[in-house]
């Protein structure tokens, strides 16, 4: 049975559901179709008698049902593994899956990931495929969606986040490692070298092109893209860092004895899990127990909140 859907996020728009997952689209899209529709038009123009522009926005529509389909890969995986997924959006740089929760090992961060490449891989060779069987304005629109899915893979397989290639390499970290937060810093950083990089090369790139601006306005966007992302990972790695120290029994008030009728929690819970159980239950104070169920003493919401802004 599929679930109610969630609260639309803010500047979203719902266009329904899909195997119980939100298909959401953010305005930027547009725009981003629009620029795509002007930039590729000249490529169909006299290779036949249909209008450029018609042809250009329907291998737009087709690159982005591409986008779609490659995360979807990403929900399919996820549910693999019993991860519920609550919304697919598509935006101006391509597509978003929001899983909830984090991945448990690193075998599951890495199949996640590689999922949505190895569809644009997929969908890239078979689109290139049938371009030779068939031709005229059908072959080249078949051609541009396998060309372009192709460099959507290779550029996803970038081992920086946020792309799909910098969760690989932080989940390979994260096995040769054991320290998740250690392949996510490394890939993070990875992936600010790369938003510098793609606007470098439009800058030295320039061959005469008179189409510069227009080049640096897409390496900005994508640039500002990439950076944005690692940082966020960043954040989000010192945060999860900082969640990991919290340990139960490491918190837990001996001398004092706890409320009749509160909550139990085991003295064995640290971490996100520790959290989780407690929004499970929540309360000011909790009983921590043994795993014969002998009481420890008491935890309070309180000291949680203080040895987590203690760890800063």
């Amino acid at each position: 049975m599929n679930e109610r859907p969630l609260p639309k996020p803010a500047g979203t728009w719902r266009l329904g559901r899909v195997g119980g997952v939100d298909l959401l689209i953010k305005p930027s899209i547009v725009l981003m179709g629009v620029v795509l529709i002007a930039l590729f038009a000249p490529r169909f123009d006299d290779r036949s008698y249909a209008n450029p522009y018609a042809l250009a926005a329907v291998f737009v529509i087709a690159l982005y049902v591409s986008v779609f389909v490659h995360e979807l890969a990403h929900v399919f995986a996820a549910r693999q593994f019993g991860m519920r997924v609550q919304s697919v959006t598509l935006h101006l740089l391509g597509g978003e899956t929001l899983i909830e929760g984090e991945s448990r090992t690193p075998w599951q961060e890495l199949w996640i990931s590689i999922s949505g490449p190895l569809t644009s891989l997929g969908i890239g060779v078979s689109s290139l495929s049938l371009s030779r069987s068939t031709d005229g304005t059908t072959s080249d629109i078949l051609w541009s969606v396998g060309y372009v899915n192709i460099l959507v893979a290779i550029f996803n397989m970038l081992p920086g986040l946020p792309l799909d290639g910098g969760r690989v390499f932080r989940a390979i970290i994260w096995q040769v490692t054991g320290r998740e937060e250690t392949g996510v810093r490394i890939a993070a950083w990875i992936g600010r070298t790369a938003a510098v990089g793609v606007v470098a090369f439009a800058l030295l790139n320039r061959d005469g092109d008179n189409r510069l601006g227009v080049n640096l306005a897409i390496a900005l966007l994508v640039g500002w893209f990439l950076w944005q992302g690692a940082s966020d990972a960043l954040r989000n790695a010192s945060r999860s860092s900082r969640i990991n120290m919290l340990v139960a029994r490491s918190i837990v008030d001996t001398q004092q004895p706890p409320p009749e009728g509160a909550p139990r929690l085991s003295a064995d819970l640290h971490g996100s899990a520790l959290l989780r159980a407690m929004a499970a239950h929540p309360a000011d104070v909790y009983t921590l127990t043994e795993a014969d169920g002998s009481v420890v003493g008491s935890l309070s919401a309180r000291a949680v909140d203080d040895a987590y802004r203690a760890s800063r």
